[in-house]
């Protein structure tokens, strides 16, 4: 694949200011971002769940399908999915931050199925697919910026496609990481808060044209969130 700085990038698609206030040091930084991309630094970010919840996801997708995957994610999970979806299907990865495209492009290499651009998913989409996958994106922007992701993610399904949301949810009032996970949210995901108690569907009036299926697992610390476009 060629360098990202020669594959077009989306008209407007600045780094927003609330991802280089909050989050230099997971996505920006290139001296942090090797180390955060580790497999087992993924897996103890999750609590062990990470290959679980890749694999969550990527089964909702089958072989020969177009999927659009909003962000790109730390560890295997693009050319997990990829390899999923592939010889016959396609993988359009959107990410606002080159420095995530470069790393996801690298990640990919041997999978011509996939590809990776710049784009800010707060700015309409162009693209249809079959399918769209966010994981564990929604709790890293702010409530504005989420309605306006969640709204231009489901305009890019086609009809009879489906949109697969992995993220965090309200964890059970006996779970014993409720309390760490209390302060996880307060000093390193300060949007993540106004995601817990918020169902996916009420972000977008574009929901209403599709039927929503949740599920959570770990206590309720994860949910997987499956809208299928009537």
């Amino acid at each position: 694949m060629p360098p990202s700085s020669e594959i077009p990038v989306q008209p407007g698609a600045a780094l927003p200011d609330y991802l280089s206030r909050t989050y230099t040091w997971a996505y920006l930084d290139p001296r942090i971002l090797p180390w955060l991309d580790r497999a087992p630094v993924v897996s103890a970010i999750l609590w062990g769940n990470a290959g679980r919840l890749m694999r969550w996801a990527v089964a909702q997708f089958a072989p020969g399908e177009r999927v659009l995957q909003a962000a790109c994610v730390y560890g295997d999970f693009s050319p997990l999915l990829a390899r999923r979806l592939g010889s016959s299907g396609h993988l359009a990865i959107r990410d606002v931050a080159p420095i995530q495209i470069d790393n996801v492009r690298r990640k990919l290499a041997g999978l011509p199925q996939a590809e990776a651009r710049v784009a800010n998913l707060a700015l309409p989409l162009d693209e249809r697919f079959d399918a769209v996958c966010c994981f564990f994106l929604l709790h890293e922007v702010p409530v504005d910026e989420r309605r306006r992701i969640v709204a231009n993610l489901l305009g890019a399904v086609r009809p009879g496609g489906r949109a697969v949301f992995v993220d965090y949810h309200r964890v059970r009032a006996w779970h014993p990481l409720r309390p760490v996970m209390g302060l996880v949210f307060r000093w390193l995901e300060p949007f993540a808060g106004s995601l817990l108690d918020t169902p996916i569907e009420s972000l977008a009036e574009a929901a209403r044209d599709f039927e929503w299926r949740k599920e959570t697992c770990f206590g309720g610390l994860y949910q997987r969130v499956v809208a299928t476009r009537c």
